[in-house]
């Protein structure tokens, strides 16, 4: 067959619509009974950090994407995740549910984990742990991860993780607990046992960036974070900055060697539980050595090209959270409501590359370049939720393509647009109106907040940038700040 992907989550799920869609022979397998295995144990305390708002005022089903964090890319008005249940922050039971929906009528194979990854004659020899073997010109997986990240700390295997360990806080009464890492699995961890145990550490060597401040989903979010308020109010609960050197595990307790980072000294603190919350990464065994990708960021990813192919394996693709080596700590592509547009276009790179489909497009008279690319600006939700990433392209004879990966555009005469933050604009607390103030203040920044970026490439260079103001409620239509400017933009460079 043309393509096989492993795994049935939201990527898989994504990728097999849109190659059902493109009329293509592919062929999902998943390890479990139904899609979605991973979200029926994470995360552990069953409330999902990607928002749900059904409710949005605008009637326009594409922009609504801009704050429906869930739902994957579907030609279906029923096959959208706000239907599912109005909850801000979902239960991930529900999504289960409506990826078992979705699902449907797509050629999934239940029950078939994949046991090895090969190379054979004609691309890849895919078999299974129940001895079914499926081969394919391309493998595309989407797994997402399937091991913990554990940290090379003497006696850290003694501890519990976040992989298994139990939810119920009436267990943890009036213990000691030790958490180790500052994400968001960790303070989630800790925020569920603020009522039962006698004191919580969240310990780890790095700062704690908030997400507030990043725009990087993925770093600690308000919903996670009333641990800290705990904290600071001094309710025997710390956050230790620091090395853990070594755990011993003793008769009744641990004995954690922890090198402060604020001060040179070395102390040694007992706790009755310790738990392991340092995040995940993908599991590379199901691949034969000839076959194994390369991996990146402390082996927790594979190393991709601008195609999300492996950088050493041809033929080799990734989807999903395992493409977020491009773009890590970023913009959105380790989540949901990021890779689903990184999906799509994987596939019409697909379609150019094996099947001689040109990447679809629309073609325009240049007069009417500046009200297409603000009607997008206006409307899009890819650019928007995929900012700094994915951009629209126009050529110079008038020729529109929608969202391709900045890293990728293959013309080398050409305009970009895309949505950005301001350069810096995580450098100051976004409630610090003083600081604020003084950053508006100088005329050499950017505008911090999302606004559109249209720039002019040259012989594969950039030679001309224009970003237009920012606006409070995204409205980007105003004829003299946003029209104007950049008609002007791409007649001057159109010439």
């Amino acid at each position: 067959m043309d393509y096989v992907v492993i795994g049935a989550g939201p990527a898989g799920l994504q990728l097999a619509y849109f190659l059902a869609k493109a009329d293509r022979d592919y062929l999902v397998l998943e390890a479990g009974p139904t899609p979605g295995t991973f979200y029926r144990t994470f995360p552990r305390h069953r409330r999902m950090i990607s928002i749900n708002k059904p409710y949005t005022g605008w009637r326009d089903a594409e922009k609504d994407l801009r704050v429906d964090w869930n739902s994957l890319l579907s030609d279906d008005p029923t096959l959208r995740f706000t239907l599912y249940t109005r909850r801000y922050f979902p239960h991930a039971d529900d999504y289960v549910r409506y990826l078992i929906d979705f699902g449907r009528g797509l050629n999934i194979r239940y029950g078939h984990r994949v046991a090895r990854v090969a190379r054979a004659a004609d691309g890849f020899e895919v078999r299974c742990q129940n001895g079914e073997v499926f081969t394919a010109g391309r493998v595309i997986v989407a797994t997402g991860f399937g091991a913990m990240n554990v940290p090379p700390i003497p006696g850290i295997g003694a501890t519990e993780s976040y992989w298994d360990v139990p939810v119920d806080p009436e267990g943890f009464t009036d213990q000691r607990v030790l958490v180790i890492g500052k994400g968001n699995s960790a303070f989630e961890t800790a925020d569920n046992l603020i009522e039962h145990a006698a004191v919580i550490h969240v310990a780890g060597p790095r700062s704690i960036n908030f997400a507030w401040r990043t725009h990087f989903i993925g770093h600690l979010r308000a919903v996670n974070n009333n641990f800290l308020d705990t904290y600071q109010l001094k309710t025997q609960n710390m956050v230790l900055d620091g090395d853990i050197l070594r755990i011993e595990r003793r008769r009744g307790d641990f004995l954690i060697t922890f090198a402060y980072a604020r001060r040179h000294k070395v102390v040694q603190l007992a706790y009755d539980r310790v738990i392991t919350c340092t995040g995940f990464r993908m599991d590379a065994s199901i691949f034969a050595p000839g076959c194994r990708p390369e991996l990146t960021i402390n082996d927790r990813f594979p190393a991709l090209t601008p195609e999300w192919e492996s950088v050493n394996v041809p033929g080799l693709y990734f989807a999903g959270t395992l493409t977020q080596s491009r773009d890590f700590k970023k913009h959105t592509s380790a989540f949901i409501h990021g890779f689903r547009y990184g999906i799509r276009a994987l596939v019409h790179m697909l379609d150019q590359k094996y099947h001689g489909i040109e990447w679809p497009h629309r073609t325009m008279p240049r007069r009417s370049l500046a009200d297409a690319a603000l009607a997008r600006i206006n409307r899009t939700s890819g650019l928007f939720q995929q900012f700094g990433f994915l951009c629209d392209v126009i050529t110079p004879d008038g020729r529109y393509y929608q969202e391709m990966p900045l890293d990728y555009v293959p013309f080398a005469d050409c305009f970009t647009i895309s949505l950005e933050y301001g350069a810096g604009h995580d450098a100051i607390d976004p409630f610090d109106v003083e600081a604020g103030r003084r950053w508006e203040a100088d005329e050499t920044h950017d505008d911090r907040y999302l606004h559109p970026v249209i720039r002019r490439r040259k012989r594969g260079e950039t030679v001309a940038t224009l970003r237009l103001p920012e606006d409070i409620c995204n409205d980007w239509t105003d004829e003299k700040v946003y029209r104007a400017p950049l008609g002007a933009f791409i007649e001057e460079w159109s010439r």
